[in-house]
């Protein structure tokens, strides 16, 4: 790790006191793991699940009326190794992405005082946890001209100093990279310049959900200033739902510095993730289990490919494709509708019925994004197997042509 970063960042400046002081609640599992467990009213007898040729056994090995591990060093260990970071104590698993928002908030923004700032268009969840936790939420849009869906870092900054010395500061800066839905990798000279600000004394957060996904040699992610460059103002967030296909079982994963982990550490639920969950998060992270994510990872990369050649030939743009905003490094591509009379104008209400139409007639679902800062007429379509992008590319024209 190189030396810490930045020189006027103090974490315990941007936690609140009141979670500085606190001691966390020490579980069972904590102390001791293995013996005769006689310490956290478990049911010793074992689970009660039943066991026929007609039910799933997969889990039956897992101890399932004991509590599960509350720290997941293996599950880490093999986050460390994918991900080049050099120690466990800088990872965090939650509930989701979504547990590490919300608890992101909880230890740094104060209710009713603190302020966190987003670059819209973006995540939904940011402003959903900001109301939860009586939060102001401060908007620096994106550069969203031509689609370039770019966060402006000079007015980010500006507006970060600005609030320096307010009374009500800015605690949290999140910035979505890949964009969803823009699908836009932000990079890493634009999180840099933020991070550097001398002004700002919160923390950068920077969701990676969809990292997986981006393209040689743009796929840079942010754990390289962490571990590189040493910024402690700096977390990342990952997940398992998207690249490694793994949605159901809720895993999510922030990376920062130990001082930060382990804060997240002392305010999280004591089991917040399950046995099942990390006996799954094991398999994926398997030697086995990389060979198949990096195959699929390809695969949709592939199938992203020929959509996008698919939804931009000249036969669909003159049925009303105006085109696909931002750029392709997530797992979806943003495609832009037009007026029917005149194409190279975005039409929310066409887009809207397409959408309706192929959900409730074709059983066809994308996304309508029209209503989001510089989506107008927009579609969100996810990148599936090549049967289903076929599907969506079919079913498109076709609602283009009744239109």
């Amino acid at each position: 790790m190189s030396p810490s970063k930045p020189a006027h960042f103090r974490l315990e400046e941007a936690i609140r006191s009141n979670i500085l002081a606190l001691s966390p609640y020490r579980c069972a599992r904590d102390d001791y793991n293995e013996g005769i467990l006689l310490d956290a009213n478990e049911n010793s007898l074992g689970h009660a699940l039943p066991s026929d040729d007609t039910t799933d056994t997969s889990f039956d090995s897992l101890s399932l009326n004991r509590y599960p591990s509350p720290t997941h060093d293996d599950v880490k260990q093999l986050l460390c190794n994918l991900r080049k970071v050099p120690s466990p104590a800088h990872f965090f698993l939650g509930v989701g992405s979504d547990e590490a928002i919300d608890l992101l908030f909880r230890i740094t923004c104060t209710p009713g005082k603190d302020r966190v700032l987003v670059c819209p268009p973006t995540y939904g969840m940011y402003g959903v946890c900001a109301q939860i936790n009586d939060v102001e939420v401060v908007k620096v849009p994106l550069d969203v001209e031509g689609g370039k869906f770019l966060p402006n870092v000079e007015q980010i900054n500006k507006t970060l100093s600005e609030s320096a010395n307010s009374p009500n500061p800015i605690k949290l800066t999140f910035l979505c990279s890949p964009g969803n839905p823009t699908g836009t990798l932000i990079p890493l000279s634009a999180v840099r310049q933020v991070l550097q600000n001398p002004d700002y004394k919160g923390l950068v957060v920077v969701d990676e959900a969809y990292i997986d996904f981006a393209d040689e040699p743009d796929q840079e992610s942010a754990v390289k200033l962490l571990v590189e460059e040493g910024w402690d103002n700096l977390v990342v967030m990952q997940t398992l739902s998207k690249g490694f296909g793994l949605a159901a079982i809720r895993l999510g994963v922030a990376i920062s510095s130990p001082p930060l982990i382990q804060i997240l550490n002392n305010i999280k639920a004591p089991y917040n993730v399950s046995t099942p969950t990390a006996s799954l998060a094991l398999r994926a992270l398997s030697p086995t289990g990389l060979t198949k994510f990096y195959s699929n990872i390809q695969t949709l990369k592939d199938n992203r490919t020929w959509l996008a050649r698919q939804l931009t030939t000249d036969s669909m743009r003159s049925l009303g494709v105006i085109g696909i905003l931002g750029k392709p490094h997530a797992n979806f591509l943003l495609v832009q509708i037009g007026n029917k009379h005149d194409v190279s104008q975005p039409d929310n209400e066409r887009s809207e019925r397409l959408y309706k139409h192929m959900a409730e007639e074709d059983k066809v679902v994308v996304r309508f994004r029209g209503k989001e800062l510089g989506c107008e007429g927009c579609l969100r379509v996810t990148v599936g197997s090549r049967e289903e992008c076929e599907r969506v590319v079919e079913r498109l024209r076709a609602g283009l042509e009744r239109e």
